[in-house]
């Protein structure tokens, strides 16, 4: 499958979440991300499977955008066992708990919002279609970075530090100066 060399492409992407029972008083409903839908068309918390009290919903359908930027990352993410996205979640004034804010192949970009401890991040598994869609994209835009060694800068070798004190202070009793700075006197 031929990738074009643009900046970004993408692809629409439905989530499915899961409604578990809370397992705490606190906490009536447990939701989680357990599936990414390629291709899907538009959804708003449709009801796709119904178990009990468990319940599956095909929350929303949004782009998951690949930058040629982030290419390293995506390789990371390829690179595992199990390929994965991960799928942003937003709290929502609504009929809903939650609002799908993003879905990312990059774990760099999930780190960040997995930081500010508002959102919750979840890693979901990859289909095959779409880790074959992500490894394209991938192998067409990565340029791996070769390593150079940093040489010394030759006027930084002239400075020589003999302690943490001020050098420029003639203190016998500089404590922070190394002893073979002072000079040989009279005691």
């Amino acid at each position: 499958m031929p990738v074009p060399a643009e900046k970004s492409i993408s692809m629409a992407l439905g989530v499915v979440i899961r409604r578990l029972p809370g397992v705490t008083r606190w906490a009536k409903w447990s939701w989680k991300p357990v599936a990414v839908l390629p291709g899907a068309g538009a959804a708003d918390w449709t009801l796709l499977r119904e178990d009990g009290e468990a319940a599956e919903f095909h929350a929303a359908t949004v782009p998951l955008t690949l930058y040629r930027g982030e290419a390293e990352a995506y390789k990371i993410a390829l690179s595992e066992p199990a390929p994965c996205v991960y799928v942003v979640l937003r709290e929502a004034s609504g009929a809903w708990p939650y609002a799908v804010h993003l879905v990312t192949a990059s774990p760099h970009e999930a780190q960040l919002f997995a930081e500010s401890g508002e959102e919750i991040v979840e890693k979901v598994a990859m289909p095959a279609g779409l880790a074959a869609w992500v490894q394209s994209f991938t192998d067409a835009h990565y340029v791996e970075e070769q390593f150079v060694k940093r040489k010394r800068r030759k006027h930084m070798d002239a400075k020589q530090q003999d302690g943490i004190g001020d050098p420029r202070i003639a203190q016998p009793t500089d404590v922070y100066r190394a002893p073979g700075a002072r000079k040989a006197g009279p005691p």
